[in-house]
């Protein structure tokens, strides 16, 4: 398949076999399952995916790929092509009986965390997902409270998934070569919440804000939302950064905020 990468869609195409390979082990495909492949671009995953599995859907942005994946890969099993942004798709749409989907990709990187806060809030609907990420992402994804990369993303992804960072992979298996180094993750969706929300949509708000300026104690950045007092009283100390807090605290500190609470009153 001839195909000029366009920058705007963030395409960098995976050419690497023993990276393929290592990919599609990792994901472990049997037939049956029901896949969802999320920027196929020139197939690389694609075929190995189809192959394993008998039938496949993907979603591709790219109207000029869409044709070339299907006269290539028609004769392999069924795939059926989604021209579609992903960041808007109706994942769940695609769910037939009792089965949850499995998603695969190597994402784009400017829109890879939108991306997975819209997966996220589709997550009772997903079995597993495998992606492709940039590792610095991943790096964030997978942190631990009191790291560097811990952050809001870390928290939230917390409380749907569990997350494990499987390997790397270098610039040299991508066309073109991105600057930087990617990863492959695994998220494991919650069949229960890990801790007990009252909001979870007040709760994603907290988060952001505590983080909002990481050099700011949670005294600073939660001004407005709760007292130093009422912070202390969950057995969190205020004068602490928002890094160091586990998702058990910041469900306390969600929980503690009063029923009229409204960051937009603020």
């Amino acid at each position: 398949m001839t195909h000029q990468p366009r920058k705007r869609f963030g395409q960098n195409f995976l050419h690497d076999p023993g990276v393929i390979r290592r990919i599609v082990e990792s994901i472990h495909p049997r037939p049956g399952q029901q896949l969802v492949e999320i920027g196929p671009g020139q197939g690389a995953l694609t075929r190995p995916l189809l192959e394993a599995c008998g039938r496949l859907d993907v979603v591709e942005l790219d109207r000029d790929l869409v044709t070339p994946l299907q006269q290539q890969l028609g004769e392999t099993g069924e795939l059926i092509v989604h021209q579609a942004d992903a960041l808007r798709f109706d994942f769940c749409a695609l769910k037939q009986g009792g089965q949850r989907l499995r998603v695969v990709g190597n994402l784009p990187y400017n829109i890879s965390t939108p991306l997975l806060f819209h997966l996220m809030h589709q997550a009772e609907c997903i079995e597993d997902m495998h992606f492709m990420l940039q590792k610095e992402v991943v790096q964030r994804m997978v942190a631990s409270p009191g790291s560097k990369e811990y952050g809001r993303l870390s928290v939230m992804l917390a409380y749907y998934c569990e997350t494990e960072m499987l390997f790397t992979v270098g610039p040299g298996a991508f066309f073109p070569a991105p600057k930087i180094d990617s990863a492959i993750v695994r998220l494991l969706p919650h069949r229960q919440p890990p801790v007990e929300l009252r909001d979870a949509g007040l709760f994603a708000k907290l988060v952001a804000q505590a983080f909002s300026q990481r050099r700011k104690t949670l005294r600073n950045n939660l001004k407005g939302w709760l007292s130093a007092e009422a912070i202390a009283e969950r057995d969190i100390d205020p004068g602490i950064r928002a890094e160091r807090l586990t998702l058990a605290q910041f469900a306390r500190l969600c929980n503690a905020l009063p029923d009229s609470f409204s960051p937009t009153k603020m």
